[in-house]
């Protein structure tokens, strides 16, 4: 009992200390449209320093939008983070991606693109309808009222109506469509991914990464309160605990099964039918039965083949339930008159003094010890009837 507390104990403390190494919470510029923020991410002036891997600060701006600076590309929206798959997707501040695009760089930042294509932009003249193939991209937010500017990802001589503005390396969003996957146009945000720190494997296990300390730099993987006891302590609390409660629950239903069956054994030994002990073991003694001198004083009747008895109904042994059979030994009971198979009624008052069907106590009145007579000596103890 002692091992199983301690145990106990120690498993407790080890999960407490699990769940408070991190005192980073996950927190959002916009609680209900923004993305939850936690490590490898930090937000400024709300997560200390420790909270946050370098190079993944975050802001709120007066529009509770959540921002990211890329050192060579500017500001840009957060509008989805993924720790699973360490991704984010980041779209313009003013709504205007392409105009963004045309100067886009990752250098010196932490992130690479998820998808990288070369897209190629034109400035085409009003009267160009051929952008609606499906191979020119229409950037509206960038038409003029005499121009439109198109993009497209397949190389090839500009149409006599446009010019080339420039080609530019472009990290696109993957999307899902019903038979294969394809890169959205440039209307969609972009999405960016990062290695370091790989984080991922402790998001699918459903924890949360982080410094194990404040000063130092090694990475974590912290379990929250809701996953429950580390799998070490589980396996500690089945062998501490489940051992020892198959054990008491074997001897529980040993020592019931022992009660079961003294209960069972002093009922028969009370019930009305004799016990039969076998003759290498004790004979069991009521305190209430008859010696042997007195049950043998009881009279005998050997039973002839007519089977006959003074009584007609007398034609079975009350104790045994068998039809009494010729040759066979009775005895009777003086003071009721009451017939038994000679074996079965000297069982019986070892241990009950009482007649089995009336329930009178016969008289301890020693007789003349038994024997066998003739037909005529009716009044001794031992006689046989003779069929007539």
């Amino acid at each position: 009992m002692e091992s199983i507390t301690l145990l106990f104990i120690f498993t407790s403390s080890f999960f407490t200390q699990a769940l408070s190494a991190n005192p980073c919470k996950p927190d959002s510029c916009d609680m209900a449209l923004g993305p939850v923020v936690r490590f490898p991410f930090l937000l400024k002036n709300r997560h200390p320093a420790h909270c946050g891997y370098p190079g993944f600060d975050l802001y709120c701006n007066n529009q509770n939008q959540t921002i990211i600076n890329l050192p060579e590309s500017g500001e840009f929206v957060v509008d989805h983070i993924d720790y699973t798959e360490q991704t984010i997707l980041i779209d313009d501040t003013d709504s205007c991606l392409p105009a963004r695009i045309l100067n886009f760089s990752l250098s010196g930042s932490r992130f690479r693109g998820a998808l990288m294509r070369n897209y190629t932009f034109l400035n085409c003249s009003s009267d160009f309808v051929e952008y609606a193939a499906t191979h020119y991209v229409p950037l509206d937010c960038l038409r003029g009222t005499n121009y439109t500017v198109l993009a497209t990802y397949r190389p090839a001589e500009p149409p006599p109506t446009c010019r080339r503005i420039a080609t530019v390396l472009v990290p696109l969003q993957w999307r899902v469509s019903p038979y294969y996957w394809s890169p959205m146009d440039l209307t969609g945000d972009l999405e960016l991914s990062w290695t370091e720190p790989a984080c991922w494997d402790c998001e699918i296990q459903g924890g949360i990464c982080g410094f194990k300390d404040e000063s130092g730099r090694e990475i974590g993987c912290f379990m929250p309160a809701k996953s429950g006891l580390p799998r070490s302590a589980k396996y500690g609390l089945i062998i501490g605990v489940g051992i020892p409660g198959v054990v008491c629950i074997i001897g529980l239903a040993c020592y019931a099964f022992g009660m079961i069956r003294a209960v069972n054994l002093r009922r028969s030994l009370n019930s009305g039918l004799p016990v039969t002990i076998p003759d290498h073991r004790p004979t069991i003694r009521s305190a209430s039965g008859l010696d042997r001198p007195t049950i043998e004083s009881y009279p005998t009747t050997v039973l002839g083949e007519s089977r006959r008895l003074p009584n007609p109904s007398d034609g079975t042994c009350p104790i045994c339930l068998s039809d009494y059979q010729p040759k066979e030994t009775l005895r009777s009971i003086p003071e009721c008159n009451h017939y038994f198979h000679a074996d079965c009624i000297d069982e019986w008052l070892k241990l009950n003094g009482t007649c089995p069907l009336c329930r009178n106590s016969p008289e301890s009145s020693v007789a003349t010890p038994s024997s066998s007579l003739s037909i005529s000596s009716s009044h001794s103890p031992s006689t046989t009837l003779d069929p007539r």
